[in-house]
């Protein structure tokens, strides 16, 4: 992990670019964030993104990491499984840290739990950017209450399903939201 770390660093792991086109093309433009982007943050990109072409929003979804342990990894096996039994396809993901670029490429940024959502506040670029940045779990309309999406890692099969139980219930407040022309972060 850590010589993925040096090598993404020195440059000799390459970086996707950030999305083309500015912010709101098309519809809004949310990021998705955790740690290593290989868990939680996929299964959120991969499930707002199938949820939203179901409903025939546009929008342009995509995940990074806090962290870039992972770069250019798929997904966590474990996540892929759990995803596809429930119909998302996470299969084409990568993971990627989080660029100063993703600033001006999104309109949102979501995040998993608390500790992401203070590592963003702290990195964001002015005072304006901190008022799009927020958690994901405050939009879920049936789960109220619940604030974080615990990580799945460490643990067995079971976490990756109860991370999809609550990412879907986000993502339909999430669509919910757009559809109403509310914002998505207060």
């Amino acid at each position: 992990m850590i010589a993925r770390l040096k090598q993404w660093l020195t440059g000799e792991l390459p970086v996707p670019p950030a999305p083309p086109g500015p912010p709101g093309a098309g519809g809004p433009r949310i990021l998705m964030v955790c740690t290593g982007n290989i868990c939680r943050s996929p299964t959120a990109e991969g499930v707002l993104r199938a949820k939203l072409q179901r409903a025939g929003l546009p929008a342009r979804v995509d995940s990074a990491g806090t962290h870039g342990y992972h770069t250019a990894e798929p997904p966590d096996p474990r996540a892929v499984r759990a995803a596809a039994a429930r119909g998302y396809d996470l299969s084409r993901l990568k993971a990627r840290p989080m660029r100063p670029d993703d600033w001006a490429a999104f309109d949102v940024l979501l995040a998993m739990d608390q500790g992401h959502l203070e590592w963003l506040l702290k990195r964001a670029p002015a005072p304006a950017d901190r008022g799009r940045v927020g958690l994901l779990m405050p939009l879920a309309p049936r789960l109220a209450g619940t604030r974080e999406v615990p990580d799945p890692y460490y643990g067995g099969p079971e976490g990756f399903e109860h991370v999809l139980d609550l990412v879907e219930d986000a993502c339909d407040g999430v669509v919910e939201r757009l559809r109403a022309g509310r914002p998505l972060v207060p």
